[in-house]
């Protein structure tokens, strides 16, 4: 439905023709993010010619849901404004802003808290509150901040007792510990049932409920560093599993008060390691020259900061984003890079805790998921072969990945046995986890087994992966 009538709007008309949209397009596009989100729109191209022609101004979340459909058409953000919705509902910014100031970041991070729990009351989380679409230029403005001034002077505060609204007057180490014993777990459930998992989705409410008040109570310069170090690793951590469910525009918003609070951190480090996870999203979805730039962004500050292995994670993830913009030898360049500083990390290095996931193991998965990006299946299959040598139940959905890898090298070296029979492990692992990229993944894989639909073999992995593929998201 719309709302009142006014005149004609002509800057939204000026704006569908420079993306080249069509009435009917729009509908369709604007229809399709909102059941992403959960949301039932049923807009044809006589609503939009509404919209354009009478000046008429949809309700609830499509003014958003507009702006976000143009904005991907035409690869940038598309503000309310600039379609001649500005009178709409004010469209959500929370978690895109990267503040300067310390207090103010501490606004920007614990007001996102917040509203994850309001959107899911609504019923959806984050990705339905909040309307807008993921845009790989917002995260330009964080990384060249934090690229400028990887750590604030001072995070010191003090808060009076009436002003303090619930947090304690003072925080301490132990209150600290807890935050980081709650993503210490958080993070092995993650690897063993996927982003989806109810003990997973919990991050946000423990970021709600247990951060935000310490964030706003009060702390020494000492105790704060810590504090938003550990704040940053769960709100990463938040993004990560966003990110591994399909809820792209939450993970986007994690990830950059992430990196803002790993500043006020002093954690070089882990802002690395933010950027890192911000490289693969934007890798994963299709931006591998702007992932090449946020990764090489991490290795730039913690040159002669991060250990061996932490260097060697940041070169692995540069490789991915070489590879997926088509560039073999940067990717090569990047790999070797990535495998000679695993090779010089030792057991007695400080490497930080969030690292422990990282072995040869997981550089061999990469480094085959970069040779698929390039189409090479005989290095696929090598470092397929090294990253499955040693199956952990510790990382399943890791090891879900490497199958469906392993399965589109070996249909690409034209064994289609061997596909189907690793694509059959495959799909047996991704039915125990919850993690929508895992799902896609197997998606990718029946999508190249197409031309062989009427093969026995294919036909049976079809019908092992329907439950999966019918699953709700």
């Amino acid at each position: 439905m719309s709302r009142e009538q006014r005149g004609p709007n002509e800057k939204l008309g000026a704006v569908l023709a420079l993306a080249g949209i069509s009435n009917a397009g729009l509908a369709r596009r604007v229809n399709d993010l909102g059941a992403q989100r959960g949301l039932t729109l049923r807009y044809d191209k006589t609503s939009v010619a509404r919209w354009v022609s009478k000046g008429m101004v949809p309700q609830g979340a499509a003014p958003h849901l507009i702006a976000a459909a143009i904005g991907q058409k035409l690869g940038r953000p598309v503000p309310l404004h600039e379609i001649g919705l500005a009178d709409a509902d004010p469209a959500p910014e929370v978690g895109l802003a990267f503040p300067r100031d310390v207090g103010q970041a501490v606004r920007s991070a614990t007001e996102l808290y917040r509203l994850d729990l309001a959107g899911r009351r609504a019923g959806g989380g984050i990705w339905q509150s909040l309307a807008g679409s993921f845009a790989v230029s917002a995260y330009a403005t964080p990384a060249s901040r934090w690229l400028i001034t990887p750590a604030d002077s001072s995070v010191a505060r003090e808060v009076s007792p009436g002003e303090s609204s619930g947090a304690p007057l003072k925080v301490g180490h132990s209150d600290v510990l807890k935050l980081r014993e709650a993503a210490e777990d958080a993070r092995r459930w993650d690897s063993k049932y996927g982003g989806g998992d109810w003990r997973s989705s919990m991050v946000p409410e423990c970021l709600r409920v247990e951060a935000a008040p310490l964030l706003l109570g009060s702390y020494s310069d000492e105790v704060g560093r810590a504090l938003f170090g550990a704040s940053a690793e769960l709100t990463r951590l938040a993004g990560w599993m966003a990110f591994d469910t399909g809820q792209q525009e939450a993970a986007q918003r994690y990830y950059i008060q992430a990196l803002r609070l790993a500043r006020a951190a002093a954690d070089v480090p882990l802002g690395g390691y933010v950027l890192a996870s911000m490289s693969l999203q934007a890798t994963y979805r299709g931006f591998g020259d702007e992932g090449v730039d946020l990764a090489q962004a991490a290795l730039e500050r913690n040159r002669g900061l991060a250990t061996a292995r932490t260097m060697s994670f940041f070169r692995l993830v540069e490789a991915r984003a070489h590879a997926r913009a088509g560039d073999a030898q940067a990717a090569g360049t990047a790999l070797k890079a990535a495998e000679g500083w695993l090779e010089r990390a030792r057991d007695g290095d400080h490497d930080p805790s969030w690292l422990g996931f990282y072995s040869y193991d997981r550089f061999a998965a990469d480094a085959a998921e970069c040779y698929r990006d390039l189409k090479a299946p005989r290095q696929v299959r090598r470092f397929t072969e090294q990253a499955l040598s040693k199956p952990t139940e510790e990382f399943v959905r890791s090891h879900g990945l490497r199958l469906v890898v392993s399965a589109v090298a070996e249909l690409e070296s034209g064994n289609l046995d061997a596909a189907c029979e690793q694509g059959v492990r495959a799909v047996e692992v991704a039915g125990r986890i919850s993690s929508a990229r895992t799902t896609e993944y197997v998606k990718d894989l029946l999508h190249r087994l197409e031309p062989y639909g009427d093969e026995p073999r294919v036909v049976e992995l079809r019908e092992r992966a329907r439950p999966l593929l019918m699953a709700p998201a």
